[in-house]
């Protein structure tokens, strides 16, 4: 939690993002992820300043379990003094002890944020799904949240000005507006008129331009001029030399050597990065078999 301190920005964690929509992707599958195109809403984890405290925390983490479909899992909130926003026991269940930061007391609105990640770490515990090392796995609880409709809370709890900070989550507040524009673009669900935090939506249009990158890139046919290009050098040499072409640092795709076989390459899938590998041989439409997203190609 940046508490008045300095906040990382731009796409430092974007890889690891990456992989952990693609980890989701394989361990859910398609039809179970798309039983979460529905966020929860502002009016689910409203929370004023005359409501008990812990009865509040207390239906706010039940949302959360409602939200994530765990119904025989109980969240019992507690609140002390800490240096993170929060911290959850992953015990056998069905009770788990969710433990708040004390400045949550008078920083209410942020309290579904706070839930939604802890809440998270148990969904992803049952699953057992997991990310080996700590920050991994702390970006996977976080992409997990966002892209399953309850990340956008995390991303409105950043608010930075001249003299203060606040942020929650591992992720950079582009890098929450990435993972939500993914969603966005995938269910059709635009969380904009949500924000409170005019930060936060800076953030998420910072965000949506990196997503609409990723469907800009060869070889789909959305791909720009320059892109085309460079993708059409690296094929010739792959052609001529029955070889990997060498492609410049970031670029996406790669080639199969031509042998007796076609020569064919491979990309990541725009929507949930899984990679797809189809012969080079024109227009060609490509259907990814993880998130089921049909992408025009032209190879």
């Amino acid at each position: 939690m940046a508490d008045g301190g300095p906040v990382e920005h731009g796409f430092p964690h974007l890889q690891t993002v990456r992989a952990a929509i693609t980890a989701l992707y394989k361990r859910l599958s398609y039809d179970t992820i798309a039983t979460f195109a529905t966020s929860v809403t502002p009016v689910d984890v409203a929370f004023c300043d005359t409501d008990d405290l812990h009865l509040g925390a207390q239906r706010v983490a039940h949302e959360m379990v409602r939200h994530f479909r765990l119904p025989d899992a109980r969240m019992i909130v507690s609140f002390r003094e800490m240096t993170h926003a929060a911290n959850v026991e992953l015990a056998a269940g069905p009770e788990y002890f969710i433990e708040l930061n004390d400045r949550f007391r008078t920083h209410r609105r942020d309290i579904g944020a706070a839930l939604a990640h802890e809440v998270m770490h148990v969904y992803l515990h049952r699953l057992d799904l997991s990310f080996p090392g700590t920050r991994d796995n702390e970006i996977l609880t976080d992409t997990a949240t966002t892209y399953l409709g309850a990340g956008w809370l995390l991303l409105d709890a950043y608010r930075e000005d001249a003299t203060s900070s606040q942020k929650l989550g591992y992720l950079t507040p582009e890098e929450f507006g990435y993972v939500l524009a993914k969603r966005a673009l995938f269910f059709g669900e635009d969380p904009a008129p949500w924000f409170t935090s005019p930060q936060a939506y800076t953030a998420y249009t910072r965000g949506m331009t990196q997503a609409r990158h990723d469907e800009q890139q060869p070889p789909l046919t959305a791909a720009g001029w320059a892109g085309r290009r460079r993708y059409a050098k690296d094929r010739r040499h792959a052609q001529d030399h029955h070889a990997p072409g060498h492609p410049q640092p970031g670029v996406p795709y790669d080639f199969t050597p031509a042998g007796r076989e076609p020569l064919r390459v491979s990309f990541p899938c725009p929507t949930c990065h899984q990679r797809i590998r189809v012969p080079v041989r024109g227009r060609v439409r490509a259907r990814c078999a993880l998130c089921r997203t049909v992408l025009e190609c032209d190879t």
